[in-house]
C-alpha cells in the first residue's frame, strides 16, 4: 500500500489512452495499416506500437524521423479512425476503477479526439467519472503544452494543489507546465519504452493508489 504522502490533492486530472483504457493489438495494426494506405507507406509493428503509445521519442519527433509530414500523418489518422470498431477494441484497465471512488474534482485531459472519447466513455459506463473533459486539438494545444490542463482546471473551477496523471512523458511534462504534480504511470516498462520518464510519482498500476479515494481532504 502506498504511503499518504500520495493524497491530500484539491483535484485529479487523468490522460484517457493508455492509462484509463487499451486497445487490442488488432485495433492499432489495421488502423496503420488504413494509414498507410492513405500516405503511401507502411508501418513496421515496432513502429506502429511506438507511435500509438508513445514509446521513447515523443510521436512529433517520431513523425519527422520517419520522414512523414506531420499534417498529412494525423489527417490521415483522424480520417481512419472508426468510433464503433474503437470501442469494441477499448477495455478499461481494472487498475482504473479507483477514479470513480475519488471524492474531489476529476477532469481528463486526453489527445483522443471527441468523435472517439465521447462514445468510449458512455460505452465503458466512465462519463460520470470526470466533471469535465478536455480533448486537444491544434486549437486547445497538445501536451505537454499547458493550455489544455489549465483549461480543465477553468471548467473544473479549482484551485489549491492538483495532480495529473498520466502513461506518458508528455502528461509528466504537461503537470509540470501547468504547475501541478505528476503520477507516471508505467504500463510498459523502461526497457520497452527505451527512457525513464520520471514524475512526482512513479507506479506499475493504480492498485498502488488505493488509499487515496480514502484520505481526507
Amino acid at each position: 500500500m502506498i504511503g499518504r504522502e500520495y493524497g491530500g490533492y484539491d483535484f485529479w486530472l487523468l490522460d484517457l489512452d493508455g492509462t484509463l483504457v487499451d486497445v487490442e493489438w488488432s485495433y492499432v495494426r489495421e488502423t496503420f495499416d488504413r494509414v498507410g494506405d492513405r500516405i503511401g507507406r507502411t508501418f513496421t509493428d515496432e513502429q506502429a506500437r511506438r507511435l500509438w503509445y508513445g514509446l521513447g521519442a515523443d510521436r512529433e519527433a517520431q513523425i519527422s524521423s520517419l520522414g512523414l509530414d506531420r499534417a498529412a500523418f494525423w489527417a490521415a489518422f483522424d480520417a481512419v479512425e472508426n468510433p464503433e470498431e474503437r470501442v469494441e477494441a477499448t477495455t478499461l484497465y481494472d487498475d482504473a476503477a479507483f477514479v470513480a471512488d475519488l471524492d474531489r474534482p476529476v477532469g481528463l485531459v486526453t489527445h483522443c479526439q471527441p468523435f472517439l472519447t465521447e462514445p468510449v466513455l458512455r460505452t465503458l459506463d466512465i462519463d460520470d467519472w470526470f466533471d469535465a473533459v478536455v480533448c486537444c486539438s491544434d486549437e486547445v494545444g497538445w501536451k505537454p503544452d499547458p493550455t489544455p490542463v489549465e483549461r480543465a482546471m477553468a471548467e473544473l473551477d479549482v484551485d489549491g494543489r492538483g495532480v495529473l496523471a498520466g502513461d506518458g512523458a508528455n502528461d509528466v511534462g504537461a503537470a509540470w507546465n501547468a504547475g501541478l504534480d505528476a503520477i507516471h504511470v508505467e504500463r510498459h516498462g523502461p526497457d520497452r519504452r527505451g527512457v525513464c520518464v520520471l514524475g512526482d510519482h512513479r507506479v506499475s498500476s493504480f492498485a498502488d493508489l488505493t488509499e487515496l479515494s480514502t484520505v481526507a481532504r
